[in-house]
Order: structure tokens, then sequence, then C-alpha cells
């Protein structure tokens, strides 16, 4: 049982809506078709799967189909199966208490335990961001030359972007999004044509896992680092945020509704995310882990090899011109979770600029020293590093969100089912265990 929040802190949390600017701002159709109801929910899901298929999937997809071939397709999976479980749970919190994730902690628990989730939260924001400057600065150097280390510090005036974006409303934030992320749908999906895979050893390794997998510290080592970039923590307090931007009446029958609707929302943006992201992994067995490339992980040697090892003129452009259109598509979940998490953990109301700069700070800091010191070959280290510190933050959001939401006296009628609540559980327990494991490969040696 939840320790109870105090009558004063529930009324308190009540009083702000989280992101207030855009807080039931996007009409939604009071029509009684249902399909023109659910229009007015598509969205959310869209910036949430923006997440998942950002540059640090790339790196840690590319590494697993170069070394492994299709044998880590059922991580993809798996990792995309929590994904949407944990997303719809993150819904259902803020629609049925209207508050997110991260104020909701901040009502039920301790001073210092609220400050840690915080502290642990930005750590994930930051090594997305991370992975964001990195992908960005590379794609910049393939398509125009421009050194990787100018290119890092370039990508810190994509806040300008953001902020234009947020000016004009959020549906214009929701289209370009979803702009972008047809973008590497298409892309990706020509790069598979071109790749001719192997399709009934995609059928198989999708659903069927390795047994290798627990016994190989380097295996193990990608496979969780897809799950720190497929499962993104920070997600959960954005969503349980953004979805509250919907002016949907606000009764036990229009949030039950609006529940509905948002998590189908969520689940076919999530789609889309496990196709770009099998396709990535399914690209590079096709091309690098066939052809015995099997050590390619790096996102500028993958470009290279694209064209001359598939013949066909223009392959490597593609590659690149996705590339950035992800790596500026994540631009927009960090800012929005940043904002998110200060505001919800802290009340501390920030300019959305200084929010975005100081998270940039964070994530081009380490960046810069890394591509000085090292240069590209370091860029791919650090991408895969930023997953995994995703995945060990994971649990910090994964545990208050299934806890909360199967809460009675916080969710009162929308409190998780007996069955949720046993596959919230088991899958906040499933990624603990796995992060331990990763711990001990790591201090063994891997």
């Amino acid at each position: 049982m939840l320790p109870s929040a105090s009558k004063p802190e529930l009324e308190e949390m009540t009083r702000r809506p989280s992101l207030p600017d855009v807080f039931s701002s996007v009409r939604v159709s009071n029509s009684p078709q249902l399909w023109r109801r659910a229009l007015g929910f598509i969205g959310p899901g869209f910036i949430i799967s923006v997440g998942y298929m950002d540059p640090g999937n790339w790196a840690t997809d590319l590494a697993a189909g170069s070394r492994y071939g299709y044998t880590l397709l059922f991580a993809i999976m798996m990792s995309n199966l929590l994904a949407i479980l944990l997303q719809s749970l993150a819904v259902k919190l803020g629609v049925a208490t209207e508050q997110d994730l991260a104020q909701a902690c901040r009502a039920h628990y301790s001073r210092p335990a609220t400050i840690g989730l915080w502290v642990f939260a930005e750590i994930a924001i930051a090594a997305c961001d991370l992975a964001e400057v990195v992908g960005s600065a590379i794609a910049l150097q393939l398509l125009f030359g421009i050194p990787l280390l100018l290119g890092v510090l370039i990508t810190s005036l994509d806040v300008l972007l953001i902020l234009l974006l947020q000016h004009r409303g959020f549906r214009y934030l929701e289209a370009v999004v979803i702009v972008l992320i047809a973008t590497i749908s298409v892309l990706f999906g020509a790069e598979i044509v071109f790749s001719h895979p192997q399709w009934s050893s995609i059928a198989l390794h999708l659903f069927v896992p390795t047994r290798d997998i627990l016994a190989n510290g380097d295996m193990l080592y990608i496979a969780i680092g897809i799950l720190g970039a497929t499962v993104m923590p920070h997600n959960l307090y954005l969503h349980s945020s953004i979805v509250q931007t919907r002016d949907y009446p606000r009764t036990l029958k229009g949030k039950r509704e609006a529940i509905l609707l948002a998590s189908l929302d969520s689940a076919a943006a999530l789609t889309i995310a496990l196709f770009v992201n099998a396709a990535i992994l399914i690209v590079a067995a096709a091309v690098f882990h066939r052809t015995g490339h099997n050590q390619v992980a790096e996102i500028g040697d993958a470009y290279k090899l694209l064209t001359p090892l598939l013949g066909v003129t223009g392959a490597s452009t593609m590659f690149a011109i996705a590339l950035l259109a992800s790596g500026q598509n994540s631009t927009l979940t960090g800012t929005l979770a940043g904002q998110v998490v200060m505001e919800g953990f802290l009340q501390l109301r920030l300019p959305a600029w200084q929010r975005r700069l100081m998270t940039r700070l964070l994530a081009i800091i380490p960046t810069v020293i890394v591509t000085a010191i090292w240069g590209r070959s370091g860029t791919a280290r650090l991408l895969i590093l930023s997953q995994v510190i995703l995945s060990m933050q994971l649990s910090f959001a994964v545990f208050p969100l299934v806890a909360f939401t199967s809460d009675r006296n916080t969710m009162g009628e929308f409190v998780n089912r007996a069955w949720l609540r046993w596959l919230g559980w088991g899958a906040a327990i499933l990624i603990a265990v796995l992060n331990g494991w990763l711990l001990i490969q790591i201090f063994r040696g891997r």
C-alpha cells in the first residue's frame, strides 16, 4: 500500500496541472462516431514513440545486427511489448488522477525520496539527450562534411525550433513529429527492400529467444542496451503529462474512453517504432553480418559501407537523412520530458529555452570531451553506454508507476485489475533482474 498523500498536498497538486500552457488545449470531437473522437487522441503516442527510435537505438541495433545477425530481434520485440504495457499505465495514471508521474511521486513520497527520483530522472534525460546530440552531429558530418565537434555544438541551437513549435500550438508539434517519423519509416522500408533479408530467420528470431543471451556477456550487454533504448524512463513521466493536453470530458465515462483511445494511439505509434528498430537491425544483419563485417557499430562505418555493399546508389544518403530526422525529432521528447520532470518533482518552473539549454549542456559537455579525445570511434561506445544508463534508471520510474496504478486510493475505479497488476509487477521485476545481471557481467569483465 502506498503512503497516503495529505489532503493539502493533493489539493496543491490538483491546482497545478501538468504543462499548464497546453493542458486540455487540444479539442476532441463530441461526435457520436467513435472514430471521429479517436482522431482527437492521435499525437501523444507518436511524440512518445520518438524516444523509441532515437540515435541511441541506431547504435545498439547496428551492433546487434552486425555481430549476431537476426538473433536479438526478440529483444526488440520484448522491449516493445514492455513499452506498450508501461506506456498504457502512464496514460491511465495521467487521465485518472490528472497528475503526471512526477507530480504523483511528489505527492506520495518523502522529500528525500522525491529528490532521489528526480536525480535519477534527470540522469535518464541527460543520457537520452547525449544520444540525440551525437546522432545529429554524426548526421551533419555525413551529409554536409561538418566537423563532428562543431556539429555537437550546432545541435544546441535546436532550442529555437522547439520554442517556435510550442508557440504555434501543441498540434503543430505533433504534426512535425509525425512527418519526421513517416520520413524515417519510408527510408528504412526502402533499405529493407534493398538488403534482401532472410525472412524466415526474421520471423523465427522475432518470437523465439536465443538461449545464449544469458551466458554471453557481450550479447546481454547489447540486449539490455536495446531495452534501455526502447523503454525510456523519462517517457513514462512525459506520457502521463501530455495525454492531459486533450479536452475530453473530465467524467468517469469520459476518462474511461480517453484511457482507451490514448492507449490505442500509443500502441499504434509504438508498433511503428518496432518496425523502425527492427528494420535497422535487419539491415545491419542482412548487409554487414552476412558479408562478414561483424564489428560495425559505428554509424559512420555503416554509412560508408551501405552503398558499396548493397550496390544501390543513394542508400548511404538515405541512411544519413533518416539519422538526422531521428536526432532532430528526439530533441522534442527531451525538452518536454525535462519540463515535466523539473516542474513535477520540484515545482520549479523555468522558461522552455532555459530548461532545454540546461539539459543540452549536461549532454554536450561529456560529448565534447569524448569527441575531442577519441573522435568518431568514441561516439559509438558513448551511444551504447547512454542506452545502458537509461536501462539502469528505468526501475526508478517503473516501480512507482506500477505502484500508483495498482493502488485503489490513488486510482479509484481505474485501479489495475489483478491480471494487469501481475503483468506490471512482472515487467518491473524482469527489468530489475536483467539490469542486475548486466552489472554482474560488467564487473566480471564481460
